[in-house]
C-alpha cells in the first residue's frame, strides 16, 4: 500500500533525524539552553528541532546522500525519479539535494513523532470512560471523558492525515529536487542526440556501402549464371566483379564494426580485446589501423562504375573539374551519394542507362544523377522515398547543401549540391 510506504519513508526521516536530535539536546543541556534530554522525537523540544535543522541541511550538501535518497524515494515513495548521471557536484545541485534531505529528516521527525504520541493518547481517550479517575491527567478537561470515545478516532484519522500529505509532498518535490538538474538534463540530450546522430550515420553507411554490394552482386550472379555456358569470359569478369564487391562490402563492414566497437564500454574485456585489434592493426583486421578508417572517395569512383556495369547497367559518366582537389569529407559524402543513386537504379529501374555528371566548382560540387523510370521506381518518389533518399538528403543536410529528387519527362532524376567554399 502507497500510504504505508511513504509512512515507512517518513519514520526514517525520523530514525535519521534521532542522531541530531540527540546532540542538539545534550548541546543545549552543557550550555544551560534546555531541559533534561528527554525523547528526542516528541514536541516537548521544538527548539532543538529547529536548532539542528541547519546542521541537517549542512550536512546534505556535503554528504553523498542523493543516491541513498534517491533509492528510497523511488521504492518508498513511488515515484520515478530518472537518475543523474553522477553524484552532486555543482552548488546549485547540492543546494537541491540538502534542501531535500532536510525536508525528509525534518517531516520525517514530525510524522515519526505524532506516530508515537498520538496513537497511544487517542487510544486513552477512548477508554478514559471505563478507566476511572485515577487515570485522568490533570491537563485534561472534565468534559473529554464524555467526549473521549468521540475525539479519539478523530486523532487516529489527524495522525493518518497528516502522514499521507507528508508522504504525498515529498513524492512531488523528489523529482525535482533529487532528480537531473536543467544542466545535466541537457547534458544528457546532448549526449542523446550525438548517439543518435553517430546511430543514423552507421546506419547510413552499412545501408550504402553493403546494400549496394549486395544489389550488384545479386545482379551480377544471376548474370554471370545465365551466359556460363554461352560466354565464359563474361562469366568470369562478373565473377570476379563479385569477387571485388564483396571484398568491398567487407571493408566496409568492418569499418563500422570498428566505430561500433571504440563506442563499447571500456571494460577489462573490452580494453584486452581493443589491445589485441592494435597489435592485429599492421592486417587492418580488427580496428586499430586501416579498418576504422572510411572507405569510399571519389578517387574510387572508376571501380564503382565498373562493377556497376558488369552488373548489366550501361553508367555513362561525365566529370567535369578536378576531383582530386575536393576536401576529403566532400569526396566521401558524394561517393556514397553516388553510390547510392546508381543503388536505386539497379533495384527499380533494371538494366536501363543511368547519365551521372559530376561537375567540381570552386566552391561547390554539383551531382546529377538520371535513368528512366523502370516499373518499380515510381514507387520511390520524392518525399516518399526509402532509406536511399532519406540518407542522401541526411548526408546533403550535413554540409547545408541542396538535393532534389523525382521523376521529370518519363526519367528519374537526383541532383545534389554540396558547397565547401574554401575549405580544403
Amino acid at each position: 500500500m502507497v500510504l504505508l510506504r511513504r509512512w515507512a519513508f517518513l519514520i526514517l526521516g525520523g530514525a535519521l533525524l534521532m542522531p541530531y536530535m540527540m546532540a542538539g539536546a545534550v548541546a543545549g543541556q552543557l550550555a544551560g539552553i534546555a531541559g533534561p534530554v528527554g525523547d528526542p522525537l516528541l514536541a516537548a523540544q521544538p527548539l532543538v528541532f529547529v536548532a539542528v535543522l541547519p546542521v541537517v541541511a549542512l550536512t546534505g550538501l556535503v554528504l553523498p546522500v542523493r543516491v541513498i535518497e534517491l533509492t528510497a524515494a523511488r521504492v518508498l515513495l513511488g515515484v520515478a525519479v530518472p537518475a543523474p548521471a553522477r553524484e552532486a557536484r555543482s552548488w546549485t545541485e547540492r543546494v537541491s539535494v540538502a534542501t531535500w534531505f532536510t525536508l525528509h529528516l525534518g517531516l520525517g521527525g514530525v510524522v515519526a513523532g505524532i506516530t508515537l504520541a498520538l496513537p497511544p493518547f487517542a487510544v486513552w481517550l477512548m477508554l478514559l470512560p471505563v478507566m476511572g479517575a485515577r487515570w485522568r491527567l490533570d491537563w485534561v478537561p472534565d468534559w473529554m471523558e464524555s467526549w473521549g470515545p468521540l475525539v479519539g478516532p478523530l486523532v487516529l484519522a489527524l495522525t493518518v492525515l497528516a502522514a499521507a500529505g507528508a508522504g504525498a509532498a515529498l513524492a512531488r518535490l523528489a523529482p525535482p529536487l533529487l532528480g537531473p538538474s536543467p544542466a545535466e538534463r541537457l547534458a544528457e540530450l546532448e549526449r542523446r542526440a550525438e548517439r543518435l546522430a553517430e546511430r543514423n550515420r552507421l546506419a547510413r553507411e552499412l545501408h550504402d556501402s553493403v546494400g549496394h554490394a549486395l544489389s550488384v552482386v545479386t545482379l551480377q550472379a544471376g548474370a554471370a549464371g545465365r551466359v556460363l555456358d554461352a560466354d565464359p569470359a563474361f562469366a568470369r569478369r562478373a565473377l570476379g566483379a563479385i569477387e571485388d564487391s564483396a571484398r568491398a562490402a567487407l571493408e566496409d563492414l568492418d569499418h563500422v564494426l570498428g566505430l561500433l566497437r571504440e563506442d563499447a564500454p571500456a571494460g577489462p574485456a573490452a580494453r584486452a580485446d581493443r589491445a589485441g585489434g592494435a597489435a592485429d592493426g599492421a592486417d587492418g583486421a580488427d580496428g586499430a589501423g586501416e579498418g576504422r578508417e572510411p572507405r569510399g572517395t571519389l578517387a574510387d569512383l572508376e571501380g564503382l562504375l565498373e562493377r556497376t556495369r558488369l552488373a548489366g547497367v550501361p553508367v555513362e559518366a561525365d566529370v567535369r573539374g578536378d576531383l582530386a582537389a575536393l576536401p576529403a569529407a566532400i569526396s566521401r559524402e558524394a561517393y556514397r551519394i553516388v553510390q547510392e543513386g546508381l543503388t536505386n537504379a539497379l533495384r527499380h529501374a533494371g538494366a536501363v542507362p543511368v547519365t551521372l555528371r559530376l561537375a567540381a566548382g570552386p566552391d561547390r560540387l554539383e551531382v546529377e544523377l538520371a535513368n528512366e523510370v523502370g516499373p518499380r521506381a515510381r514507387a520511390a518518389r520524392a518525399g516518399r522515398g526509402g532509406r536511399g533518399l532519406r540518407g542522401m538528403r541526411e548526408r546533403v543536410a550535413v554540409f547545408r547543401g541542396e538535393m532534389s529528387a523525382g521523376e521529370r519527362d518519363g526519367r528519374w532524376r537526383v541532383r545534389v549540391c554540396l558547397p565547401y567554399g574554401g575549405a580544403r
